[in-house]
């Protein structure tokens, strides 16, 4: 188990061992151990558990402390001051997701997150900024300590920017793989677009989304195989190309699907046709 989960895990353990649980209480964060514990990408995890109702609050909290570590600002032998200021707010949340969340609620929770029929292919970017501050309004009035609130503001308009970033060049993506598929090889416009892929591959891996940055870097790989005359397009190479899209799209908009055959899709792809298997 890598560093960052095994610090979210004694982070809730700790914060927990500070309450007065009864057996159900246990039992749920249990829940949310074996969660982290088992899912790939922890950062994605948080930002699909921020889609539903009940666990939306202490994803917030646990998302915030994820990006904190996994942006290289936590010495694991000193903790810092800022750190132990997370800790005391998760103290907070979990004690009020707890008073609200039973095993069965948490579970039916993420049957709903991880159930579904896949939705068509849509990227509807839309301004988003006052959402945000709608759940700031919101937050403010549920807490009563001040000085965390520029904290989460901070949060939450990071992540709309990085949102927006991710997703804004999804759509001429569609376009140029419908074209590819057509036969029609654009060079510089291909070009252009793998080094905008690369630097979203690397926004991923600095915020944690390892499935985010993996897909982009297939793309890339794909991209620029297909630019050199390596790589001959057909149509399972545009399927797979567009699975990448679908992952992207579906974890940073949160949907409610399964992603597990467009995922895997993409990984053969790239150890069949690109002869590497992406490691980020």
């Amino acid at each position: 188990m890598d560093l960052v989960k095994v610090y979210l895990i004694q982070s809730i353990t700790s914060a927990a061992n500070n309450l007065r649980l009864n057996a159900q209480q246990i039992e749920v964060v249990g829940l949310l151990r074996e969660t982290i514990t088992k899912c790939e990408d922890v950062g994605a995890e948080f930002l699909r558990m921020k889609k539903s109702t009940q666990l939306s609050k202490l994803a917030i909290r646990l998302s915030e402390i994820h990006s904190f570590l996994t942006l290289g600002k936590v010495d694991f032998i000193k903790i810092s001051e800022q750190f132990r200021e997370h800790s005391r707010y998760l103290l907070r949340d979990l004690n009020q997701f707890l008073e609200n969340v039973s095993p069965q609620i948490y579970k039916d929770a993420f049957n709903k997150i991880n159930n579904g029929d896949l939705p068509a292919f849509d990227v509807e970017l839309i301004d988003r900024s006052n959402i945000a501050g709608q759940i700031m309004v919101n937050n403010l009035e549920n807490q009563n300590n001040e000085g965390v609130s520029s904290n989460i503001e901070k949060q939450e308009i990071s992540l709309i920017d990085f949102e927006k970033k991710i997703l804004g060049p999804i759509k001429s993506l569609d376009e140029i793989i419908k074209d590819l598929a057509s036969g029609i090889i654009n060079q510089k416009e291909l070009s252009k677009y793998i080094e905008m892929i690369q630097d979203n591959a690397a926004l991923s891996n600095q915020r944690g989304f390892k499935v985010l940055a993996k897909m982009h870097m297939i793309l890339e790989f794909g991209f620029s195989d297909i630019l050199q005359g390596i790589l001959a397009v057909d149509k399972t190479v545009t399927e797979a190309l567009r699975a990448c899209l679908i992952v992207i799209v579906a974890v940073v908009k949160k949907k409610e699907v399964d992603i597990s055959g467009y995922l895997n899709r993409a990984e053969e792809f790239a150890k069949k046709f690109l002869n590497k298997s992406i490691q980020v």
